[in-house]
């Protein structure tokens, strides 16, 4: 099985080993339907979840004193893929589409290198061969087609962005 990586640990809250965690997915609530998280190779139950502004306060087993909460303080949260359950149509984890071939027509533009989320619509960072990355707004009108099998996305790039 595969895993995901879901979230970081960015501090502690209180003294009993609750953790605060940036959430690294759209829909947070995801944490409150997955029972199991893997933080450095370890499986935890979560015992718990609530929020704090933008943040996820999460109690895990055997994690239970400020002490070993701050030892994990930059851990990546990872859960199994298939706990996640089905994506909605036409949505993706970022995970699949990094690395990604991206063509306009027949022509090939670069690969996917990170998918920058910016509070509206993403932005996707494509790395040229030998130019500076292309920033393209992930909206319907520019992204025609993306198969995450055969790693490929098949774009239309607005008028003039390869001018900037």
């Amino acid at each position: 099985m595969s895993k995901i990586e879901i979230g970081k640990i960015v501090n502690t809250h209180g003294l009993r080993g609750c953790l605060k965690v940036q959430p690294w997915t759209d829909y947070p609530e995801v944490f409150e339907e997955i029972q199991t998280v893997f933080l450095n190779g370890n499986q935890h139950t979560i015992q718990s979840v609530s929020y704090q502004k933008n943040s996820i306060l999460l109690v895990l087993s055997e994690i239970d004193t400020v002490e070993k909460a701050a030892k994990l303080k930059n851990t990546v949260l990872l859960c199994e893929r298939e706990a996640l359950g089905d994506l909605p149509q036409q949505t993706y984890y970022i995970v699949d589409l990094i690395g990604c071939k991206v063509y306009e027509d027949e022509t090939e533009l670069g690969i996917l290198s990170d998918v920058i989320a910016t509070g509206g619509a993403d932005l996707y960072e494509i790395q040229r061969n030998d130019d500076k990355p292309l920033y393209l707004p992930a909206v319907k009108e520019n992204i025609l087609c993306i198969d995450i099998p055969t790693k490929t996305i098949h774009v239309k790039l607005p008028e003039g962005l390869l001018d900037l």
